[in-house]
């Protein structure tokens, strides 16, 4: 296994990268992350795990700038050039709205995507591109159903599809499958795995579902305010800190 300090590059390794360094977070007084350092790859899927309160979503959320934070964020894309940040797509755990309410995909997609208000329908543009983005997820039949009247599955492929436009460099899942039932979360993970395989994205997942991380995972970072080790699903939940941490986990390679 690598060490924390020098993050591996899994097989799915290309020449683009989101470099993390020095991350810190501290809220009132106390330190939730400390000098967290980490190198995504686009094409790899990253999974953070770690127990409750271990910094998991703190570092998303310094991630996408919503709170105050140590450290850098960059990009550095297939020709070397460096950006400031990279462009993020972010799917929460869950949306939170009145589930009576008439609201639509289309109305949130047209929100969310277009300048006309929803209620006037949205223009021929952003309607062929809320189009394309629920294509990108299998999802172009939800377009008239009421949010309220999704799934749990369906709902965060709607989401999905909102994160991936456009497309990011960096695409960020918080527990995304939380309360989704196994043929949703299968679904979810394979739609993902597919996108990512097609438009060479860099995933970073956070996530209590440990055997979907080991199935899914390029690479695991066991975060507990610190990176405690960081390798393939196969090093980091045989190392004697994952079992000190997380538990022991029963699971078909180990």
């Amino acid at each position: 296994m690598k060490s924390a300090s020098v993050p591996p590059c899994g097989s799915a390794c290309g020449l683009c990268v989101t470099e993390i360094s020095h991350f810190s977070v501290m809220i009132r007084g106390k330190s939730i992350l400390n000098d967290i350092n980490l190198q995504i790859h686009c094409g790899q899927l990253t999974a953070l795990v770690g127990p409750n309160g271990a910094g998991k979503s703190t570092l998303f959320k310094a991630i996408l700038g919503e709170i105050p934070h140590e450290g850098r964020l960059q990009f550095l894309d297939s020709e070397g050039n460096r950006s400031a940040k990279p462009r993020i797509g972010y799917v929460p755990q869950r949306l939170n709205f009145d589930p009576n309410s008439p609201i639509t995909v289309k109305d949130l997609l047209v929100s969310a995507l277009g300048q006309v208000p929803a209620l006037l329908g949205g223009s021929r543009r952003t309607l062929r591109i809320a189009g394309q983005a629920l294509d990108r997820v299998e999802a172009q039949h939800l377009i008239n159903r009421r949010l309220g009247a999704l799934s749990g599955g369906e709902l965060q492929r709607v989401l999905l599809a909102l994160a991936l436009e456009p497309v990011p460099d960096l695409l960020l899942l918080d527990e995304p499958i939380s309360g989704v039932d196994f043929k949703g979360m299968q679904c979810f993970y394979q739609i993902v795995a597919e996108l990512r395989q097609q438009y060479d994205l860099s995933v970073m997942l956070v996530s209590h579902d440990l055997n979907a991380v080991a199935d899914y995972a390029d690479r695991v970072v066991l975060l507990n305010h610190v990176i405690l080790c960081d390798g393939t699903p196969q090093e980091v939940m045989r190392h004697p800190l994952f079992e000190a941490t997380l538990g022991r986990l029963e699971h078909q390679f180990i």
